[in-house]
């Protein structure tokens, strides 16, 4: 068969327009390569999240530790405003007591500023604790000795020589206290050498 002067196969005959003769277009994007773009987008997206969420909870942490140190240091504040009365009694205590001879009243007077510092300390949630005729307890004494005792239970707080204190129930100071022991028992003079006496 002829035509325009070529010959042509039957099997070669191409007609023009078909899908072979169109200009060659590049395969468009998989669903899977799609989704790899989606899933790479939301994990910088995740990442950028991730990142401001760290730096708001430094932020967070350093604001928290700035107004823990300032209600720290404001409450010390309280507490000292608190005591300086007390301390401006000892001075004029103390100036009136090297002025004049009269003990009694110096005594008083430092009585009463002691009074009144202790007020000032129970405000504030400080209260000792009773420990003599108390069993003795590690989580509120320090036995500075052991005395033997028949007339008391053992380990029983005898005496107290350091007051022990509680902040709100919390011990804040041990007890530093003497406590009794069971006494020892004198060795029986059983040996031989008494037997043949």
């Amino acid at each position: 068969m002829e035509e325009n002067g070529l010959t042509q196969n039957e099997g070669d005959t191409k007609p023009e327009g078909t899908a072979e003769n169109a200009p060659v277009e590049l395969p468009s994007p998989t669903a899977a390569a799609l989704e790899l773009e989606e899933l790479q987008r939301q994990l910088e997206q995740t990442k950028d999240l991730l990142l401001r969420k760290a730096a708001e909870f430094e932020n967070y942490k350093r604001r928290s530790e700035s107004e823990t140190a300032f209600i720290i240091r404001r409450a010390n504040e309280d507490l000292v405003t608190d005591i300086l009365p007390v301390v401006d009694d000892l001075e004029r205590s103390l100036k009136a007591g090297r002025a004049s001879s009269d003990f009694e009243s110096f005594f008083k007077g430092v009585e009463l500023i002691y009074q009144k510092l202790f007020k000032t300390l129970e405000r504030f949630g400080v209260r000792p604790f009773e420990t003599i005729g108390k069993e003795f307890n590690v989580e509120f004494h320090d036995a500075l000795m052991q005395v033997p005792r028949t007339d008391i239970a053992p380990h029983t707080v005898i005496e107290e020589v350091e007051r022990g204190y509680l902040l709100h129930d919390r011990v804040i100071r041990h007890a530093k206290v003497i406590v009794s022991s069971t006494p020892e028992q004198p060795a029986d003079d059983a040996s031989p050498m008494a037997a043949k006496a």
